[in-house]
C-alpha cells in the first residue's frame, strides 16, 4: 500500500477537521458553492467525484469477463453477499439502530436520513479499494478483477431498483428521476469512459501506458476524495459541532455491518472449500463498500447539508481501519483453507 491507502483514515480525519473548522470559520463561502447546482447535483461536488472515480474505472478490464466461468464458487458467493445479503442487512440495521435504539437521541427526519445514506452505502459494491485488500490477502489478482468487473456490470442495472425499493421500504421518498440521473452520472458514464479510456491506452502503448496513467491521474483522485469530504463537513459544521455524538452513532452501525457481513462470508466461504487466494478477496468484496458512489448519489438524492450525505462520509472513516482488521484476521487465518 502506499502512503496514501495506509494512512486513509488519518487524512479523512483530518478533512472533516478543515471542514468542520472552515464551515465554521467562513459559512458564506460554502453556501456560494452550495448554490452551484442544477437538476439537485451540485456541479463543484460532482466534479470532485469524477475526479476521484474516474482513475478507478481505468482499472476495471471487462474483457476478464470472459473468465466468469472459471471457478464459479467464488463468484457466486459475492454476488449472492453484494446483491442478496447485504443491502437488506444495512437497511434492518439503519432501522433497529435509528428508529429504535437511538430513537430519543435523533429526530425522526434526522433519523431517515441516516437510514438512507445507510442503505446506499450497503447497495455499492466496492470498486477500487478491493483491489488493495485483495494484494494485502495475496488474494488471486485475476480472479479478483473478474468479481469486480461482473460486479460493476450488475451495478448499473441493480443499483437504482434495490436502491428504491429500499427507500420506499424505509417510508423514504424516492424521486426517481434524480436516482436515474445518479446512476447515469456516477455509475454508467465513469464505467464507459474509463473503458474507453483503458483501450485507448492498450492501443497505443501495448498496455503499458495503463499503470503510468494510473500514477498520474492517482493523486487527482485523492485531491477529489478529501475535497469532497471537506466540502460536506463544511457544509454540516454547524450540526456537527452542536451534535458531535452524531458521527459516533452513525458508526456504530456501519461497524456492526462490516463485521457481520464479513463473518457470514468467510464462514460461507469455509464451507464451500475455497482456496484462500479466492476466498480472502471474494469475502473483502462483500464487505467493502463504494463509498464514492454512495456520497455522490446522496447529495444528488437528499442534498449537501443531509445526514445522508453526512453518513456516506462517515462510511469513508470508519471503513478502511475497519478493513484493515479484517485483513489482519484474513492473513492470520489462512491455515484454515485448503
Amino acid at each position: 500500500m502506499g502512503i496514501f491507502e495506509r494512512y486513509l483514515s488519518l487524512w479523512v480525519a483530518l478533512s472533516i477537521a478543515a471542514g468542520v473548522l472552515l464551515g465554521n470559520w467562513a459559512p458564506q463561502g460554502f453556501a456560494v458553492v452550495a448554490a452551484v447546482e442544477w437538476a439537485h447535483v451540485n456541479l463543484v461536488v460532482a466534479v470532485l467525484i469524477w475526479v476521484m472515480i474516474y482513475p478507478m474505472m481505468v482499472q476495471i478490464d471487462f474483457s476478464a469477463v470472459k473468465d466468469v466461468g472459471k471457478k464459479p464458487k467464488g463468484l457466486i458467493l459475492t454476488l449472492v453477499i453484494n446483491w442478496l445479503i447485504k443491502p437488506f442487512t444495512m437497511a434492518a440495521l439503519g432501522w433497529l439502530f435509528f428508529k429504535g435504539l437511538f430513537a430519543d437521541w435523533v429526530d425522526p427526519q434526522s433519523a431517515g436520513e441516516y437510514i438512507a445514506g445507510m442503505i446506499l452505502l450497503g447497495v455499492a459494491p466496492c470498486t477500487a479499494m478491493v483491489f488493495v485488500w485483495s494484494q494485502m490477502t495475496k488474494g488471486d489478482a485475476n480472479y479478483t478483477l473478474v468479481q469486480v468487473s461482473v460486479n460493476d456490470i450488475i451495478m448499473v442495472f441493480a443499483f437504482a431498483p434495490i436502491t428504491a425499493l429500499l427507500l420506499g421500504v424505509s417510508n423514504i421518498q424516492v424521486p426517481w428521476e434524480t436516482l436515474l440521473l445518479s446512476v447515469v452520472l456516477y455509475v454508467m458514464l465513469p464505467l464507459l469512459a474509463g473503458a474507453w479510456t483503458r483501450a485507448r491506452l492498450q492501443r497505443r502503448r501495448n498496455g503499458d501506458g495503463i499503470d503510468a496513467f494510473l500514477a498520474k491521474t492517482k493523486p487527482w483522485s485523492i485531491v477529489g476524495l478529501l475535497g469532497t469530504v471537506v466540502l460536506l463537513f463544511g457544509f454540516q459544521a454547524e450540526v456537527i459541532i452542536e451534535q458531535p455524538q452524531t458521527i459516533v452513532l452513525i458508526a456504530i452501525p456501519l461497524m456492526i455491518q462490516t463485521y457481520g457481513i464479513f463473518a457470514i462470508a468467510y464462514g460461507a466461504a469455509k464451507w464451500l472449500k475455497l482456496p484462500h487466494n479466492i476466498a480472502a478477496p471474494a469475502c473483502m468484496i462483500g464487505t467493502s463498500n463504494f463509498f464514492e458512489l454512495a456520497v455522490a448519489v446522496a447529495i444528488s438524492l437528499f442534498g449537501l447539508h443531509s445526514g445522508a450525505a453526512l453518513a456516506t462520509v462517515v462510511g469513508v472513516l470508519v471503513e478502511v481501519p475497519v478493513m484493515l482488521s479484517l485483513v489482519y484476521f484474513a492473513n492470520r487465518t489462512r491455515h484454515w483453507f485448503a
